[in-house]
């Protein structure tokens, strides 16, 4: 079912200020960034290894990441898991009793589709799984 580590979303209030850390010192592939307009949010993304990390920049103060950063100021936002086919995986969790966020993919980032658990069904971490779109 789950792939890999697809990405950990990491909230920061500005992309530009944030992008270097990871680039300049830690040497990690910066590719780009994003943005989502459904999810309120622009998205730098980072290569390490097979896996990325995403930066999250709120564009509206209603966005979830925005009450995020209020709420916990910058850090770990979410994990997100890969896997081949999302509908069948958020039936298989629901049909267990897994408590979802969204029930149904909706589009993310490079044409993602993208779904949300949960943090109370997944011990705390904000957990999202992907089927992945193209780059």
């Amino acid at each position: 079912m789950t792939k890999k580590i697809n990405h950990i979303g990491i909230a920061v209030t500005n992309l530009d200020a944030a992008i270097p850390f990871y680039r300049d010192h830690l040497g990690m592939a910066f590719e780009g960034t994003e943005e989502v307009a459904d999810q309120k949010v622009r998205v730098a993304f980072l290569q390490v290894g097979e896996s990325r990390i995403e930066l999250l920049e709120p564009t509206a103060e209603d966005s979830p990441v925005a009450k995020f950063l209020a709420k916990n100021g910058e850090g770990i936002h979410h994990i997100a898991y890969e896997v081949d086919d999302i509908e069948k995986a958020l039936a298989g969790m629901k049909e267990q009793g897994v408590r979802l966020i969204d029930e149904t993919p909706r589009r993310g980032a490079h044409n993602s589709l993208i779904a949300f658990l949960h943090p109370k069904a997944t011990g705390g971490v904000l957990t999202e799984i992907c089927q992945a779109g193209e780059h």
